[in-house]
């Protein structure tokens, strides 16, 4: 069975950092695509950041702030976020796929469920 588990989310001043982390039980994920998305309240599931074997992009809302990375000895994925603002707050999320995966949603196979980000002005 494949399980995502994300953690480091909380609360957290406009300005700070936070690292969200992605565990990954159940296989061997060394070749998959990652991607992160998020949700606010009220809005729909938006792309933030993805990594596959041949790429890596973001969001234009994270693009300088945020870094997307992952350590395949520990199967983990990370979500570095800096110069956090109030339109950050959501909860995010992590996937993956061993296909492309990409900016959109319906690319990824396997999802965590979520760790809530707010960030205070």
């Amino acid at each position: 069975q494949v399980q995502l588990v994300e953690s480091g989310g909380g609360l957290v001043q406009a300005g700070g950092s936070l690292r969200l982390s992605c565990a990954a039980t159940g296989r061997t994920f060394s070749h998959y695509a990652m991607g992160w998305f998020r949700q606010a309240p009220g809005k729909e599931r938006e792309f933030v950041a993805y990594w596959n074997s041949y790429s890596t992009d973001y969001g234009d809302s994270v693009k300088g702030r945020f870094t997307i990375s992952r350590d395949n000895a520990k199967n983990t994925g990370y979500l570095q976020m800096n110069s956090l603002k109030p339109e950050d707050t959501a909860v995010y999320y992590c996937a993956m796929t061993p296909s492309f995966g990409g900016r959109y949603a319906p690319g990824y196979d396997y999802w965590g469920q979520g760790t809530q980000v707010t960030v205070s002005s």
